[in-house]
């Protein structure tokens, strides 16, 4: 079941309108170089070129084979519609742990909660989107994790779901579009999926 935040709201789809017909603003939390809080911004504005630098997390959920949970973001997403990428990604509220706000999405897109979710470290990059010319200029907090349970996806957010090895990550990814961050964020969280997942599994 979906987890719904304070306000009833996901951070990652449209806000309801308001009583008086607008709708409220999602606001970002903006970072310096060093991922600490300098204040907040509008989800689009600090997309819009050259973008701002903003907290952003990443979640790389694996099966107990050792197989990557992958989804396929759904076609009416405004952001890289269409692409496959990790298993969940977005944006903490302000002020809101970036641990937590993990959880709270993971929950929320895919309708599983890990049964183990670790932190892998961080990484900023600067990827621009070339179908929306949206760019990503993130701080991004990694998380790796285990599932056990089958993901009940929201249909709005997500259009596919796959478990994948590396080899048939390999092969998808060269038949396939990514999200311009996913090779980023990938190689940043492999030294924590590979203590995660053991050598076996070939990450």
């Amino acid at each position: 079941m979906p987890i719904t935040p304070p306000n009833g709201r996901s951070a990652e789809t449209a806000a309801p309108p308001a009583p008086n017909g607008s709708t409220e603003p999602i606001m970002l939390e903006l970072v310096d170089e060093d991922g600490t809080t300098i204040g907040t911004a509008e989800k689009l504005s600090a997309h819009l070129a050259p973008g701002r630098l903003h907290r952003a997390f990443s979640v790389f959920l694996f099966d107990e084979a050792g197989r990557l949970l992958l989804q396929r973001r759904a076609l009416g997403k405004y952001h890289s519609p269409g692409v496959w990428s990790n298993t969940c990604c977005g944006h903490p509220y302000p002020g809101e742990p970036p641990f937590v706000a993990a959880a709270r999405r993971t929950g929320e897109e895919l309708g599983v909660a890990p049964v183990l979710m670790r932190e892998a470290g961080t990484v900023r990059y600067n990827h621009p989107d070339p179908a929306s010319g949206l760019v990503e200029q993130e701080y991004n907090h990694l998380f790796a994790g285990v599932v056990r349970a089958t993901p009940a996806p929201d249909p709005a957010e997500i259009g596919e779901t796959a478990f994948v090895t590396p080899q048939e990550l390999d092969r998808l990814r060269a038949d396939h579009p990514f999200s311009a961050w996913f090779p980023t964020v990938l190689d940043a969280a492999r030294p924590a999926i590979r203590e995660l997942t053991g050598a076996a599994a070939g990450w």
